[in-house]
């Protein structure tokens, strides 16, 4: 077959090809350029699922009739003349594709009218044939009517899914459309039934969290954290859900970058770092997140559906994303749970952010002054000081674990507040003192001390090789160890943390953990994942019985700790009954 010249229309299907996957994706194009008209509502009919009707109405500026014909022909836009443009995109559309490649598909008809037209104006297109413009009757704004998709393209049609489906594409993509701007109403429609409405909210609202909670619910704002971080021209702020709140999918997971939905790998990433200390494995995090910097630094022109970006500085804003969700997740702590104000807007693209700005909305500041009581303390077994008697239980205003009672089934502390009891896993919450007091030590060097004999270790001899693999991991945890045959280790220095526990015991464990995939942390980072390892293996156990000074000297620990709200693998670590529960429980009052 010789080389020749495509005709338009077939150029036009194949570039609907990359552009429209399905009806959402229509709705998608329709809507983002009713936003980039100034649209102040937007309301969205669909039929047969998209397939038979897609209508999507706004308010917007409309189009002037010489503007009409050229909307519907390729690579013409009004978002972008040079170059220069397209290095800072502060649109939503900007390549002139997405109409031509809708009208070579379907049945469309534009209607427009802008405030200084005596008429409004409409165009026909069937398939990418064009009618000519001719007057019509229309309110100021614009309505696209998309019929019939892929009538022309069967073999597309054939990759459609059930009406049920497409419809809840459209709806998931319109839920996304609304979170990235509250300042616009939405209504969706699927025939005569409301999919979704939306109203637009103002400032005095508190916009974002208004438009969370219509399309999220309020039960994910009630059980995550908001959050915002500046430096320099980059602005991250948002909800992340609390680690106990995490879902068996990725369902509840938004990013928005500069006002624009996106699915970036880059972010996400980060984020997952972000959860990394405090997530049981297989769950997903819940959250909503605004990332806004200046149009220049991110490539929006990276796919045709625009659902993916490129920074310019990529390592940059990922390590600036994952530092900020870190540090915000950092104070899920006892007392630091209280609900505090939602975010506002965030600030548009290429406004003027403050440096070096950042607000995490939970009351104190390491309030107990962890980092210089963890150099102070000198190391005690079971890295738990005993020496303090618990004190009286009117003093709970600044204990939020309050004092403990008793311990149940050798699991559990039951302790009391003046809010109510509490109950503390010993096991997970010990972990996670530990693994924190591990991890600041491992970077300023482990107290560690010399052993007048040195213990040996009987290991399988895979599991001494692999140890010996990671022997820096171990000597910069304190131990010094070397290889006595093939199946021996000696033990001649070790942590001070571990000082009269059963070390043998606990290296064989923490070896065997680490060379199990199967029992694999979820923490990927290697160091992390042999210090989480060490902490689980080192922490008190079921059946360990403690005193109630041992009791009330866990329960400080945890409350002067980082993430002791979840232990090393992303468990809850203690639960709250308040007064007024019991009380139910008992029927009391009734």
């Amino acid at each position: 077959m010789p080389i020749r010249i495509l005709p338009d229309e077939l150029i036009d299907q194949i570039a609907a090809g990359e552009v429209i996957e399905r009806p959402a994706s229509v709705v998608k194009e329709l809507v983002e350029n009713s936003l980039d008209a100034g649209a102040r509502r937007i309301e969205i009919d669909i039929e047969r699922g998209g397939i038979g009707l897609i209508r999507v109405r706004d308010d917007g500026l409309g189009m002037e009739a010489e503007e009409v014909t050229l909307a519907l022909q390729r690579h013409a836009t009004s978002k972008i003349g040079s170059m220069d443009d397209l290095e800072s995109v502060t649109t939503l559309g900007f390549r002139g594709e997405a109409m031509p490649s809708i009208a070579s598909v379907s049945h469309l008809r534009l209607l427009t009218r802008t405030a200084q037209a005596a008429h409004a104006i409409e165009i026909l297109a069937d398939g990418g044939t064009r009618s000519g413009v001719r007057p019509a009757a229309h309110v100021i704004g614009t309505t696209v009517e998309v019929r019939d998709l892929f009538f022309n393209v069967p073999a597309r049609r054939k990759f459609v899914r059930s009406d049920a489906t497409e419809a809840g594409h459209v709806l998931r993509l319109v839920e996304r459309l609304a979170l990235s701007r509250p300042d616009i109403s939405f209504l969706v429609r699927n025939g005569d039934r409301i999919l979704l409405e939306a109203q637009a909210t103002d400032a005095s609202q508190e916009p974002v969290a208004a438009r969370v909670r219509a399309i999220i619910g309020n039960d994910f704002l009630e059980q995550a954290l908001p959050f915002e971080h500046a430096a320099g021209p980059v602005w991250v702020g948002g909800w992340l859900g609390l680690p106990t709140a995490s879902r068996g999918s990725a369902d509840h997971q938004f990013w928005f970058v500069n006002g624009r939905s996106v699915r970036d790998r880059l972010l996400m990433n980060a984020v997952r770092l972000g959860y990394r200390d405090v997530l049981f494995h297989g769950r997903y995090p819940a959250y909503v997140l605004y990332l806004t910097l200046d149009p220049s630094m991110v490539d929006v022109n990276a796919h045709p559906t625009k659902l993916e970006v490129r920074f310019r500085d990529s390592r940059q804003i990922h390590d600036f994303v994952f530092r900020a969700i870190a540090e915000a997740l950092s104070h899920t702590r006892p007392g630091e749970a209280e609900p505090q104000p939602a975010p506002a807007l965030p600030p548009r693209s290429g406004g003027t952010i403050a440096p070096a700005v950042t607000t995490f909305y939970s009351p104190g500041r390491d309030p107990w002054n962890v980092a210089a009581r963890l150099q102070e303390t000198a190391p005690q077994p079971y890295g738990l000081d005993f020496t303090q008697p618990p004190e009286p239980a009117d003093q709970d205003a600044d204990r939020p674990l309050g004092t403990p009672l008793a311990q149940i089934r050798g699991t559990y502390i039951l302790s009391q507040t003046t809010q109510g009891v509490v109950l503390v896993d010993m096991h997970a919450g010990h972990e996670r003192v530990l693994y924190e007091q591990l991890k600041t030590q491992y970077a300023n060097g482990v107290p560690s001390q010399t052993l007048l004999e040195p213990l040996v270790v009987e290991l399988a001899a895979h599991e001494l090789e692999a140890l010996l693999e990671d022997r820096s991991a171990w000597e910069r945890a304190g131990f010094e160890l070397d290889a006595l045959g093939h199946t021996r280790l000696a033990l001649r220095r070790v942590p001070a943390l571990l000082s009269g526990a059963k070390v043998t015991e606990i290296v064989r464990e923490v070896a065997r953990d680490l060379d199990n995939p199967a029992a694999a942390h979820h923490i990927e980072d290697a160091s992390d994942r042999f210090l989480a390892t060490l902490a689980c293996r080192t922490s008190v156990h079921a059946n360990r019985r403690l005193s109630l000074p041992e009791m009330d000297a866990l329960l400080r620990q945890m409350e002067q700790t980082l993430r002791a709200n979840q232990c090393n693998h992303g468990r809850p670590t203690w639960v709250r009954l308040s007064w007024m529960e019991l009380d139910r429980l008992f029927l009391r009052g009734r």
